[in-house]
């Protein structure tokens, strides 16, 4: 996270424990590393978009060849999912795959920013199963892309505009799987500051049962 450079990314780690972790710490740095040497500050949304979608492909590639050649990290992968904000044209730029989310508030309204790419979400866009039911759903937990799991991946872009008074949230599956969207909203929108929103997101994510890990990052942009 750079938070200078309004640049912030949050990687959620799978195949094991330590591999996991190896994963997703190969994602976040080599974005950061490409976001830096592309001259990140003086970047237009376009060039933003561009340098952060072959930056993804990249870390695909490095993790999924460190996964080749090395056994105990056989299998390993990542959700990865980045908000790079281009304030002088008022823009932001998102890239995003597996089931960590990005979401936005803007007057009190939450809206999911990413798709999730899991068994559970196909179904849904399919027909097959009733959104309210995908949250407690056996299968949810099933991821469908991530990083490093393939020789190759398709990796979502989202474009909006930023707004004063912007909230913009990036969690993992330990957070949405365990606390509703209007409940995340509420709590984000009652809270006096990012790291206030963040604790208060924990500890309800935590008391509705906390069955994995959670990470939160909340990104409140000036009222203007």
């Amino acid at each position: 996270m750079r938070a200078d450079l309004g640049f912030f990314s949050l990687a959620d780690g799978m195949g094991g424990h330590a591999a996991g972790e190896v994963a997703s710490q190969m994602a976040v740095d080599r974005l950061m590393e490409e976001y830096l040497a592309a001259g990140s500050d003086e970047l237009e949304a376009g060039a933003l978009e561009a340098v952060l979608l072959a930056a993804a492909h990249k870390a695909n590639a490095a993790i999924f060849a460190r996964s080749e050649k090395e056994p105990d990290k056989a299998g390993m992968g990542t959700t990865l999912t980045v908000l790079a904000l281009a304030p002088g044209e008022r823009a932001y730029r998102a890239v995003h795959v597996g089931d960590s989310r990005a979401y936005r508030l803007r007057d009190d309204t939450l809206v999911q920013l990413t798709t999730d790419h899991t068994w559970v979400q196909q179904q849904v866009q399919l027909g097959y199963l009733a959104p309210g039911l995908a949250r407690n759903h056996p299968f949810s937990n099933i991821v469908t892309r991530a990083l490093g799991i393939r020789d190759a991946v398709d990796v979502d872009v989202v474009r909006g505009e930023i707004w004063p008074g912007d909230i913009f949230l990036l969690c993992s599956d330990g957070l949405t799987g365990m606390v509703a969207d209007a409940d995340i909203g509420e709590l984000i929108a009652s809270s006096a500051s990012a790291d206030e929103s963040v604790s208060r997101l924990v500890d309800a994510a935590n008391a509705a049962g906390g069955r994995d890990n959670v990470t939160a990052l909340v990104i409140r942009m000036a009222a203007g």
